[in-house]
Parts: C-alpha cells; sequence; structure tokens
C-alpha cells in the first residue's frame, strides 16, 4: 500500500514538474513572435507579467522591442496582464510602442487603459526621442504633459533636441514646451541640441523663443 501511495505521489509530482512552464523557454517563446507557445504557456499558468531573469524585461516590452507583434497582441488579452508593469529599467509597454514606432501597440495599451503621465520617464519622451509625429500628437491629444521632467529634469524637447529631431521639437514648442526650462546640469533644450551638433535645432529654438518674445 504505501508502495503504491509512494508510486502516486512521484507520478502526480512529476506530471506538475512538466506542467510547469519554464520561463527561459517563455521568453524564448515571446522574443522569437512565438505566440502559439506563448499562448499555451500561458495557459499552463506562466505569469505573463514575470520579469527575465537576465535584463529583468517584463513579456510586454521584450515583445515590443523585439517586433513580435503576434505575442504582443497574446500578452496583451491574457488574463492577469498588468500593463503598467515596469522592466527593472523603468520602461513600460507604452513607452517601448511610442519608441519602437509601432502606432497600433500604442493605440491598443492606451485602450486598455495605460497612463500617459507618470513619474520620471515618459511614453512622450520616447516617441519625442524617435521622432515620431503621429505617436507624439496621440499622446498630446491625451494630455501628455508637453515638459514632463525625467531623471535629471529632462523633458522631451530636450531630449528631442539632443537627438537632432526637428519635427519633433516643432511640434513639441507648437503645444508649448517651455525652451527655457533647464536640467539638472543647468542645459536647455539649445545647449542640448549644441552638445550634439544639430544646428538645425538650434535653429528652431532660437526662433521660436524670439516669437514667443515678441508677442509678450
Amino acid at each position: 500500500m504505501m508502495k503504491k501511495l509512494a508510486l502516486a505521489m512521484l507520478l502526480c509530482w512529476a506530471t506538475t514538474s512538466q506542467a510547469a512552464p519554464e520561463p527561459d523557454a517563455f521568453f524564448r517563446a515571446v522574443s522569437v513572435n512565438n505566440a502559439s507557445g506563448v499562448r499555451s504557456m500561458l495557459l499552463d499558468g506562466m505569469n505573463p507579467n514575470q520579469p527575465d531573469a537576465q535584463r529583468g524585461d517584463i513579456p510586454l516590452v521584450l515583445a515590443l522591442r523585439d517586433d513580435a507583434d503576434r505575442v504582443f497582441k497574446v500578452l496583451l488579452d491574457a488574463p492577469g496582464i498588468d500593463i503598467e508593469a515596469r522592466s527593472a529599467n523603468g520602461n513600460t509597454a507604452l513607452m517601448m510602442a511610442a519608441y519602437k514606432h509601432k502606432q497600433d501597440a500604442v493605440e491598443a495599451l492606451l485602450a486598455k487603459g495605460a497612463k500617459v503621465n507618470q513619474s520620471g520617464w515618459t511614453a512622450l519622451h520616447y516617441a519625442a526621442s524617435a521622432g515620431d509625429l503621429p505617436i507624439m500628437k496621440i499622446l498630446l491629444d491625451r494630455e501628455a504633459t508637453v515638459d514632463a521632467r525625467a531623471p535629471a529634469s529632462i523633458t522631451p524637447l530636450m531630449f528631442a533636441a539632443r537627438e537632432g529631431q526637428e519635427g519633433a521639437v516643432k511640434l513639441l514648442l507648437s503645444w508649448g514646451a517651455d525652451a527655457s526650462l533647464k536640467s539638472d546640469h543647468g542645459w536647455t533644450a539649445a545647449q542640448f541640441a549644441q552638445a550634439g551638433d544639430k544646428p538645425g535645432v538650434v535653429a528652431i529654438i532660437e526662433a521660436a523663443q524670439k516669437a514667443r518674445a515678441a508677442r509678450k
């Protein structure tokens, strides 16, 4: 009787062990856009919000970063998904979608209630850095804070200026971005542009400041 009980317990343990998804296999499936594999492992109990052990990326962010669009859709519809979860470096799914020019993903996340404004880096910072005007407009229309302050008091305008994103700089200025603001290191957006050898951006900012001063 004891032998039968021990055997039953061993079989139960083996079945449970086999059913439990392996995190490494799950994150590989996410990265290579294996939607069916990800769906299967989620059904087997994999936590859709669990960060990977190596880089601390959450599945939604990893899917967006690696252009795994089918997996992104599976994860977004997964029970218990936390669209505000952050990777170890602070990235949210909305921030990564904005940076990667994924307008469909941005709209899907917003439809699910993703927050446009938060402390620290925001999706607007990332969209401005990437120069994605359509996504920037979507975020601004959703009342994204135009002068949001990231660590070191970096604003979206400073970020766009540093990257030489002239269109993004113009758009932010048209929405009232304050070019006179300074980072914790004392730099304005124009100074970020100068340091990055972006004379076109410097000219745009200086012209906007002159026009604003003339209206006063």
